[in-house]
């Protein structure tokens, strides 16, 4: 008996790998069925309207419900149209520009179109991509926000905003990074006794401050560090040699390139209790000393708080002998006569019956 028999087993793989292949055909199949099943899920349910456009023909060829809402027709109805004929000539003529900008670059920067019907304006913008062999256009529409600011408009509000500052009683200045003053607002010129506001401009901002190298470089470093600054206590000395208690709030600012501090300063003088005031009356308080660090020489600082030691120790004195003047004199190591001269300098008790 003769046998004959063949090698099966390379079919068999290439069998195997077959099947393998199928298998993997169907499970790409699927993959995109559901790919494509999520994208037309979003597509249809997209709050933003939304045309695919062929960048051969400039006709639609799908449109989701959004835009048809927006376009005020059926996406069966928009299908097949061309893009530019929803649009009024000036607007057809922007977007015609913008797409080709995109087919070019890829992307092209948003204009404001409006429909042929008159309706209110859209902001139309595309970006391109490949299908196959085809280059389409996918392309957004979103309508123009009623508040949205027009050039005039913005202008007018910036006029507007001028004005209120202008009008202001706080005075506003605004300095360049140096701190030199760029613009002041009426209020300032006042403030520092300046005829003009040119007479402001160019001029460091540290010439009217109260403590010369200091409360400038302080105010600058903080807004360069936080961007914003609150309720800094200083004075503010005008050119015919008065001077006013005031709060300084600041914040640091940019207008493209150009960068910058704009201060608000109020004076708070009116509010400041009198004996709180520079050059008036004693301090009462080692706070209310304090206060005077950097506003007046300390020549003056030092006899304030001689003044105030001596004060503070007599009011001691009377309180401990309950007003008797002879005792507290001798308490003191005064006479009576030095202390009634004392008391009258300082306005403390009643010394018309003493002096009888």
């Amino acid at each position: 008996m003769v046998a004959v028999g063949r090698d099966l087993r390379s079919v068999a793989a290439l069998q195997q790998r077959l099947v393998e292949a199928q298998q993997s055909m169907e499970r790409d199949y699927w993959r995109l069925r559901h790919v494509e099943t999520r994208y037309r899920l979003l597509f249809q349910m997209a709050s933003e309207a939304v045309l695919v456009v062929d960048s051969a023909t400039q006709k639609i060829v799908e449109a989701n419900p959004a835009a048809g809402q927006l376009l005020r027709e059926s996406e069966k109805k928009i299908v097949g149209r061309a893009l530019l004929d929803a649009f009024d000539a000036e607007s057809a003529q922007a977007i015609q520009a913008m797409l080709a900008n995109v087919r070019v670059a890829g992307r092209g920067d948003e204009v404001v179109a409006r429909l042929a019907t008159g309706d209110p304006q859209f902001n139309v913008s595309a970006s391109l991509f490949r299908h196959e062999t085809a280059s389409l256009f996918l392309v957004r529409l979103s309508p123009v926000p009623n508040d949205a600011e027009s050039p005039g408009h913005a202008n007018a509000k910036a006029t507007l905003l001028s004005q209120v500052v202008d009008s202001a009683p706080d005075a506003f200045v605004v300095t360049d990074p140096d701190g030199r003053v760029l613009t002041a607002n009426p209020a300032f010129v006042e403030l520092a006794q300046l005829a003009s506001e040119e007479q402001a401009r160019g001029e460091t901002l540290e010439r009217w401050l109260g403590r010369p190298g200091v409360d400038l470089n302080v105010m600058i470093a903080n807004l360069r560090q936080h961007g914003s600054l609150r309720l800094f206590a200083t004075t503010l000395r005008g050119e015919q040699g008065t001077t006013a208690d005031v709060e300084i709030s600041a914040a640091a600012i940019a207008h493209g390139e150009q960068r910058g501090f704009g201060f608000t300063i109020r004076n708070v003088g009116r509010r400041l209790p009198a004996d709180a005031r520079v050059g008036r009356d004693l301090p009462r308080s080692v706070e209310q000393l304090t206060e005077l660090v950097g506003r007046v020489p300390l020549k003056e600082l030092v006899r304030e708080a001689t003044d105030l030691i001596e004060r503070l120790c007599i009011e001691a004195a009377l309180e401990l002998t309950h007003d008797n003047r002879a005792s507290a004199a001798e308490m003191l190591g005064l006479s009576r006569q030095s202390l009634y001269v004392k008391l009258r300098r300082y306005g403390l008790g009643d010394l018309a019956d003493s002096e009888e």
